[in-house]
């Protein structure tokens, strides 16, 4: 458990909430860009791209060209991504089987891949698949061929666990989905770099200081 003196300090921050940091991360995709969105969290960009730019969104069960989510009287009950939740197409969008749709991720076809994560290492590593809290770990699905397919690897998650623990750290204690693949960080507190010289802090919520984050996360930062 976290000193509680630690968690009071990030709590009384403005932490972004869940729709707040996929917003913040729409903003930095560009035009034109093939992006795969992770279970969990990253799901949510598909709902804040700017209206001006194009990206077109892959899901791994064989869906190309994802629009936003459905509103809950247009749920079309055939139509889900790979975390099973129910999704709109835009117009051209393509649906492909499944074979095809990992070619184009083994390929590296894709600009990039946001993913959710349990931990990710000073120097990229990411584990997102099992805690090892259980005996009964899952499977990992088509989080590391996502991992090592993509161009670019984003992460989104929360700063901390629910009980304080960095999940930003020096070196995974999970098992890994992929090594030194991860390039940014999206949290509820931050957003940052991972760079050769170590991790770099490339904006702060509101009312957070480099010195409070780096109490919440057990690595280095670099201003």
């Amino acid at each position: 458990m976290r000193d509680e003196t630690v968690l009071a300090e990030a709590r009384a921050c403005r932490p972004r909430s869940r729709e707040a940091m996929a917003q913040r991360a729409a903003t930095d995709i560009p035009d034109g860009w093939y992006v795969n969105l992770g279970i969990g969290i990253p799901t949510l960009i598909a709902n804040h791209v700017p209206a001006d730019r194009e990206v077109i969104f892959q899901s791994e069960n064989g869906l190309l060209g994802i629009g936003p989510a459905p509103a809950a009287e247009a749920v079309d009950p055939f139509l889900i991504n790979a975390g099973k939740q129910h999704v709109t197409l835009l117009k051209g969008a393509a649906l492909l089987h499944q074979a095809d749709s990992f070619a184009m991720i083994r390929g590296r076809h894709l600009d990039l891949c946001v993913l959710g994560a349990f931990q990710v290492a000073a120097n990229g590593d990411i584990a997102n698949w099992a805690t090892s809290a259980t005996d009964a770990a899952p499977a990992v699905g088509g989080a590391m061929d996502l991992a090592l397919g993509a161009r670019r690897v984003w992460v989104m998650m929360e700063h901390t666990t629910r009980d304080g623990a960095p999940r930003i750290v020096s070196d995974c204690t999970y098992p890994l989905t992929a090594l030194g693949v991860v390039s940014r960080i999206y949290t509820n507190l931050a957003v940052i770099d991972i760079t050769p010289q170590g991790l770099r802090l490339v904006e702060l919520v509101e009312g957070l200081t480099l010195s409070e984050l780096q109490k919440v996360t057990a690595a280095p930062l670099l201003a």
